[in-house]
């Protein structure tokens, strides 16, 4: 079977603590609720993009331990192809969220063995025998590695990868066909405001630039158009992953070859279920 979309990144198992407020520093809050689910990039938008009717694979790797277990046992009850995601001695991800009555976030991350991904040769082989390719927040070689083997690319480097700016990711950029961004990313990557920030990516080559703009909605640029969508008003519980439901929304409708409106406005909505509940998926 033809995979639709590889997803490359983090899996991780996601501990979500709802609290009342965030605590203050040597103080003590109690909790309202815990949940403990996979998450991780990679991970949420392969699912995502399964549930939407892709075929969908990812790469990663997990601990040889109970926590990569119930991670590898979620991917493959939800269809996805797990060939590449390695078991290796080491603990597998983690992600301490605590998540307060706004749907504010503050998160400890653990990477685990997602500190030791990189890809492999048979990795590169999997890469290029896919139609897309998905690059969640990952490391910069391994972007590298897979923007060089892939056939189509989305890019969302967030936060972190954005610091490298335009110049040390160029060789990324470069192959990128949608690059999904937020609107601090716009600034930490390009060094400019929303606006010029947009056009300097589109004048960069970049095909097509989709930028979440939070409670204000969405926009997407090409060299033809600008296309607005307003977000949906719906309580915030927890924002976690709901930048991948995004992603993962507006894919699915674009391998569906729906128009590009059509791909924002599923996207919109995807984002929207996903903050309204506990967890990325």
């Amino acid at each position: 079977m033809k995979l639709d979309v590889v997803s490359v990144g983090t899996c991780n198992m996601d501990f979500i603590l709802k609290v009342p407020q965030f605590v203050e520093l040597d103080g003590e809050m109690y909790i309202e609720e815990v949940k403990k689910i996979p998450g991780g990039s990679a991970l949420n938008f392969a699912i995502k993009t399964s549930l939407n009717g892709l075929n969908s694979g990812i790469i990663s790797k997990i601990g040889n331990d109970y926590h990569g277990e119930i991670i590898l046992d979620k991917l493959s009850k939800r269809g996805i192809e797990t060939s590449r995601i390695e078991k290796i001695d080491d603990s597998s991800g983690m992600a301490f969220i605590s998540v307060d009555g706004s749907g504010k976030r503050s998160i400890y991350s653990f990477m685990g063995a997602n500190e030791k991904l990189n890809l492999s040769k048979d990795d590169l082989e999997y890469i290029k025998s896919a139609e897309m390719i998905y690059l969640g927040g990952t490391y910069w070689e391994v972007a590298y590695a897979a923007a060089r083997h892939s056939n189509k690319l989305c890019f969302a480097p967030g936060a972190l990868l954005s610091t490298f700016g335009l110049d040390k990711l160029e060789p990324v950029l470069a192959n990128t066909d949608i690059l999904f961004l937020n609107e601090k990313e716009v600034k930490i990557l390009t060094g400019l405001e929303l606006s010029k920030g947009i056009d300097l990516l589109i004048e960069n080559g970049i095909p097509l630039v989709v930028i979440t703009l939070g409670d204000k909605g969405s926009i997407l640029h090409n060299k033809r158009e600008i296309i607005k969508c307003p977000a949906k008003i719906v309580p915030v519980i927890d924002t976690t992953g709901a930048g991948d439901a995004f992603a993962a929304g507006f894919i699915s409708q674009w391998f569906k070859k729906k128009s590009l409106n059509s791909c924002l406005k599923f996207a919109t909505s995807s984002a929207a279920e996903c903050i309204g509940k506990l967890g990325g998926i």
